[in-house]
């Protein structure tokens, strides 16, 4: 089972998108996935037509339990429309985890012992992380082995994305394994000399860990959004959904390692 997290600490530069996106390709080709939403204000749960405010079981039970065995963690997981894909959704209550938590001990493994029972029944699990550093930012990177990193063509989102690497420096002191990480910029739109002008900055600064494509604008999006339903499930056509097609191919393309920086532990 392969676990992917999908982080910023800027809010609104596409990561449900990219989850959702990458998770339609995946069971295009057979493949079980599980989303995660390990955002309080749960974009993805909503996305698949839950409430967060309404949820009984979510991502915070998870952290009620002292036992981590398939029977307990799969009773948070919930269906979506699409087959071969499930949701472990979230729920407003997650915002007040870090100061129910406090110096718990193991607090920071949560995630990734919920999802080790579940490793038998997924073949991928993409979670989606809130923008700001905490305990449920903490638990994704501990679980997870690749960290995609969104961010916006436009220079604002630039500047949140050094406050995510070195976020990503101090979380990967602490771990036992390298963590591959990947910088998708999102939201390109070709017409604007801002976009233009954001790319060639972000490759320049950041080259060694940047895609060399680029997710473009697509209206696509908000009528997938709008439908519950991935975009490339909805409309494999569309701009949107080629260009997540083509950063899948990628991310699943061992190549892609060498030309990568592994981020130390």
């Amino acid at each position: 089972m392969k676990i992917w997290a999908v982080a910023n600490q800027k809010g609104g530069v596409g990561k449900t998108t990219t989850a959702v996106s990458l998770a339609g390709h995946l069971v295009a080709q057979g493949h079980r996935v599980l989303l995660v939403d390990m955002d309080p204000q749960g974009s993805m749960t909503s996305y698949f037509g839950f409430d967060p405010d309404g949820m009984e079981k979510s991502i915070y039970t998870l952290f009620q339990y002292d036992a981590f065995d398939y029977k307990n963690v799969s009773a948070v997981l919930i269906d979506t429309t699409v087959e071969r894909l499930k949701l472990l959704p979230a729920s407003t209550a997650l915002a007040t985890l870090d100061r129910q938590l406090g110096a718990k001990e193991g607090k920071g493994l949560i995630l990734k012992k919920s999802l080790l029972a579940l490793e038998d029944h997924f073949d991928y699990v993409l979670i989606d992380c809130l923008p700001m550093l905490g305990i449920l930012m903490v638990n994704a990177l501990a679980a997870c082995e690749n960290l995609l990193i969104p961010v916006q063509t436009e220079f604002l989102a630039l500047k949140g994305l050094d406050r995510m690497m070195n976020t990503l420096s101090m979380v990967t002191r602490s771990r036992k394994t390298p963590l591959l990480s990947t910088i998708i910029p999102t939201m390109y739109d070709r017409r604007t000399r801002a976009s233009l002008e954001s790319l060639n900055a972000l490759r320049e600064k950041y080259h060694d860990n940047v895609w060399d494509s680029v997710i473009p604008v697509d209206t696509q999006f908000r009528e997938a959004s709008r439908k519950g339903i991935p975009i490339s499930l909805m409309n494999k056509s569309t701009r949107g959904a080629i260009a997540y097609k083509e950063l899948l191919d990628f991310l699943l393309n061992p190549v892609r390692v060498s030309h990568l920086k592994l981020v130390a532990s």
